[in-house]
């Protein structure tokens, strides 16, 4: 009998060691959850996540919901990992898949909100050559320090310089190549829709010939108004999409929602093809929690979706803006889009 207690006794303190170490222990695994919802026709503190500067927004009924994924910094126990992956509204995934091992966590939410930056310029690009605005050389960004400092802005299409046309950005180099550094020009450009110019005093580099504005452009949709987005503490390229209906509904002609709570995910490009993305589970689920009536899933996400719970509401197929735009269309008149 003393020897049952003394083993039934060893058994308890082992397994209470075991259950301690167990909820203490780390293991290399983060816990992914459904993230917030931002409807990109509506605001943030009040300021709209989608700012149009130069012209009226559209009024507008429904919603256009960016769906995100919110991602805890390690430090989960085995008992929390176990937990976890029972768990249908979270993704125990492994840490190095998030915060990959070469870099810090810093850097990799660095390189995160990049992404999410570049994802704002191509639903830019996409939504306002959808909507047949010409291609033109636009300044991005004017540094401090640059020779165009306060002549020049973010927006402007660069027409001419010295009454040499520059409609690409082929021409604008061959026109700054033939210009001597440190010589005065006249800058022809077109802001908000109306005429401007700018005398400057361009710039020599060590890596070229020729002279510099001192400016980051690109070749991209020129539109008489202004679009600014603006959404913090949110990061990769998965917004692109949502963001491009945004635009559209808040400048076009047409109101895509119908007064309905479209939510969605997914990458564009400059061609307005819709790439897949991570955690599209967990997307749906938070679509469902905000009672979505439709979600945009990426074609290339559509067996992963069709492996989750069924969330009550179609998840329409979409590879590029346009079946997207026919999705929506679709839902207005009544008809169910086409779904995985």
């Amino acid at each position: 009998m003393t020897r049952r207690i003394a083993v039934l006794t060893a058994g308890g303190v082992l397994l209470l060691i075991f259950g301690l170490l167990g909820t203490t222990l780390p293991v290399p695994y983060v816990a992914q959850v459904p993230g917030p919802t931002f409807d990109t026709l509506g605001e943030i503190d009040g300021e709209p996540i989608i700012e149009i500067e130069g012209r009226e927004r559209n009024e507008t009924d429904g919603n256009l919901n960016l769906t995100t994924v919110g991602v805890g910094r390690g430090g989960l126990s085995l008992v929390q990992a176990v937990r976890g992956w029972f768990d249908d509204e979270v993704a125990v995934v492994p840490e190095e898949s998030v915060y990959p091992p070469d870099r810090t966590v810093e850097e990799t939410r660095r390189l995160n909100r990049r992404a999410f930056l570049t994802s704002e310029q191509a639903a830019e690009t996409v939504a306002l050559g959808h909507l047949g605005f010409p291609e033109k050389v636009v300044v991005r960004e004017v540094p401090e320090g640059s020779p165009s400092e306060s002549l020049l802005e973010e927006g402007d299409a660069i027409e001419s310089i010295d009454g040499r046309p520059t409609p690409d950005l082929d021409s604008l180099d061959a026109v700054l190549r033939s210009i001597p550094p440190r010589t005065t020009v006249e800058v022809v450009f077109t802001r908000l829709g109306e005429p401007g110019s700018a005398t400057i005093t361009t710039r020599g580099s060590d890596e070229r010939d020729g002279s510099l504005l001192g400016v980051s452009v690109l070749q991209q949709p020129s539109a008489p108004f202004d679009v600014d987005i603006q959404v913090e503490d949110v990061g990769g390229p998965s917004a692109g999409l949502m963001l491009t209906l945004g635009i559209l509904d808040l400048v076009g002609d047409e109101d895509l929602t119908g007064g309905a709570l479209v939510a969605g995910t997914g990458t564009i490009d400059a061609d307005g093809r819709v790439g897949p993305i991570g955690g599209i589970p967990l997307k749906i689920i938070a679509a469902r929690d905000i009672d979505a009536d439709l979600f945009l899933v990426p074609g290339g996400n559509c067996a992963e979706a069709l492996a989750a719970d069924d969330p009550g509401f179609p998840l329409a197929r979409v590879d590029t803006l346009e079946d997207a735009l026919a999705a929506l269309a679709d839902f207005r008149a009544g008809r169910t889009p086409e779904t995985c």
